[in-house]
């Protein structure tokens, strides 16, 4: 497997699971347009992206860093020309970019509500739409999100429901242009983690250190995107896949070296449907 020479565009990759994602790839030499907001230091948000194009380049890639927000129409066609021009071409695309709220219904005002179904369900849609053209003239054409399985249950729209429609949004993508782009050959997958992953929005907004050293490294996730994007796109598509389930059955037998804290028990994320239980027979696992 190599993505030597393969052009990726990564929205949201400034840092964490995106940016995880990105030095993965440039590992092989490939070439990675960082496609994120953050230009200047954030106090409580590591990295910019200039700093994730000097990381992406020290691990041996090509890094294209553009101050994107994938709410601008503008700003996304622009983005996407000029990756294609600056690397003859685009190969892979991953809609990680993201914002979260979890308030129930009264507690979330509507501009954050917009706020999330703008990045998540329509940046993913506009990401894809002006990606197509593209992708359908490369070798092997993926698209990736980072969204859960569409399980429609209760559980998991009660508690946060603006949050869970923004989610499901980018999800929903999946269903939709995985059937689309079929007849072009541009493979459209999903990607979710079982567990908590020790991420910035871990830290700040869902449980700070404690929630961190409960979780899986970014690092987990950019090992499974690097097998989905190995697949062969014309028959690899459609799928909704847990990290450690796709990654067990690719053959990987040992989750330890994921682990932030190996003694601390496993959070559980959001979204993760109760039949699909986690691999057994595996080291590190839930």
């Amino acid at each position: 497997m190599s993505l030597k020479g393969k052009t990726l565009f990564i929205t949201g990759g400034s840092r964490g699971i995106g940016l995880a994602i990105a030095i993965k790839a440039a590992r092989d030499g490939a070439n990675v347009t960082i496609a994120a907001k953050t230009t200047e230091p954030h106090p409580k948000l590591e990295g910019t992206i200039y700093t994730a194009a000097a990381e992406i380049e020290a691990a041996g890639g090509k890094c294209l860093p553009l101050m994107v927000d994938v709410r601008d129409e503008q700003s996304v066609t622009e983005a996407i020309a000029k990756t294609a021009q600056t690397f003859s071409g685009l190969d892979i695309v991953v809609n990680n970019a993201s914002a979260i709220s979890l308030t129930n219904t009264q507690m979330t005002d509507m501009k954050r509500f917009d706020l999330m179904h703008q990045i998540n369900t329509r940046g993913t849609f506009m990401v894809s739409k002006y990606a197509i053209p593209h992708l359908e003239k490369a070798e092997n054409p993926h698209i990736l999100m980072l969204s859960p399985p569409l399980d429609m249950k209760m559980r998991w729209f009660a508690p946060h429901l603006a949050y869970t429609m923004a989610k499901y949004g980018m999800s929903l993508c999946v269903l939709g242009l995985a059937g689309e782009l079929a007849p072009k050959g541009i493979a459209v997958n999903a990607l979710w983690p079982r567990t908590t992953v020790a991420t910035a929005a871990v830290k700040n907004l869902l449980g700070g250190d404690k929630m961190v050293q409960a979780s899986r490294t970014p690092e987990m996730l950019a090992d499974a995107a690097y097998m989905v994007f190995n697949k062969p796109s014309r028959s690899f598509s459609g799928n909704f896949l847990i990290d450690d389930n796709f990654m067990a059955g690719e053959g990987v037998t040992d989750f330890t070296s994921y682990r932030v804290d190996p003694s601390v028990p496993l959070m559980p994320d959001f979204f993760v449907p109760e039949e699909i239980k986690p691999p057994e027979g595996v080291k590190g696992g839930v």
